[in-house]
């Protein structure tokens, strides 16, 4: 992991992305983690509830750098 630090307003952030070298225990607060292991669920319960209730999910596509919706039935629709 790597960790760069960016100036936002008054405020510091860590931004902290993936590499083997750090631990990501050794970089943030356990109330930080915790916050993470939150968000991250509170995501995939909003995921899941859209694909129930039959709603298009916002992805992003890798490959081509393009954000595009999925409809339940497995179509897309490119942002312009």
């Amino acid at each position: 992991m790597s960790v760069d630090i960016k100036q936002i307003g008054d405020m510091k952030i860590k931004v902290v992305s993936e590499d083997d070298s750090i631990s990501y225990k050794d970089i943030i607060s356990d109330q930080d983690a915790e916050m993470d292991r939150r968000a991250i669920a509170a995501v995939r319960s909003a995921i899941e509830k859209a694909k129930v209730c039959n709603k298009p999910i916002a992805k992003f596509d890798a490959e081509t750098n393009r954000a595009y919706l999925e409809y339940p039935d497995g179509s897309r629709e490119y942002a312009n």
